[in-house]
């Protein structure tokens, strides 16, 4: 088993959903939440296409902004983007950097704002 298996294999067991793009904002990967959660748009079908035609003008030019930040410091690599109401979820755009530190791809990452609103998980 090498590297790219233990970390898909992580991704898929995030409760949240996850795409990770490349710079060019193509989606190159979703983890099966993400596919649920983005089935009205194609689920699956996304990956190799490009996000622009499913964000609005302002939502893309704010994408714009935050990839030219992370391109500016390799310690500029998360960054707020928005508060989900109905999920109670704070919404991050997140750089992912290759090993010498270069911006190879970014993401978003969903935190559930309260512990009321987290899963919880019963171990019997």
């Amino acid at each position: 088993m090498d590297i790219s298996d233990i970390l898909s294999g992580l991704i898929d067991t995030n409760p949240s959903p996850v795409v990770i793009c490349d710079l060019d904002y193509r989606v190159i990967y979703m983890n099966k939440t993400a596919v649920k959660d983005y089935a009205k748009y194609g689920g699956a079908d996304l990956v190799g296409k490009l996000i622009t035609p499913f964000c609005g003008e302002e939502a893309m030019s704010k994408v714009n902004m935050v990839i030219e930040w992370f391109k500016e410091s390799k310690d500029n690599n998360r960054v707020f983007g928005f508060h989900n109401d109905e999920k109670n979820t704070d919404v991050y755009l997140v750089a992912i950097r290759d090993k010498k530190g270069r911006l190879a791809a970014f993401t978003s990452i969903h935190e559930c704002r309260t512990p009321e609103t987290g899963e919880s998980y019963k171990m019997d």
